[in-house]
């Protein structure tokens, strides 16, 4: 399985949100909180090029932020990207993966 890393704060409503589709679909990750971390924020915006979080890398491939993950999930591309087959992922649907 691809090794997943997520640059996350505390306090991030869109952090949250990308950790339960990834543990909805039964996938560990990596987390760097960037805040207090200047080695973990520097290491993301050299990464990403961006300031936002969450920054998800799955292997070297950039997702993006959390709308970006879901997006991949809604067109059946992340369980490919994780190395899942359908039956190995859980369904989630977009209530699931977005719970507002």
């Amino acid at each position: 399985m691809p090794k997943v890393v997520m640059y996350t704060t505390n306090i991030c409503p869109y952090c949250v949100r990308a950790k339960a589709l990834l543990h909805k679909k039964g996938v560990s990750y990596e987390e760097r909180r960037i805040e207090g971390n200047r080695n973990f924020m520097r290491e993301m915006l050299e990464r990403s090029k961006r300031r936002t979080v969450p920054q998800i890398f799955i292997d070297d491939y950039h997702v993006g932020g959390y709308e970006n993950l879901a997006e991949l999930n809604a067109f059946g591309k992340l369980d490919e990207l994780l190395g899942l087959q359908p039956e190995d992922s859980p369904g989630v649907t977009q209530e699931e993966a977005d719970p507002t």
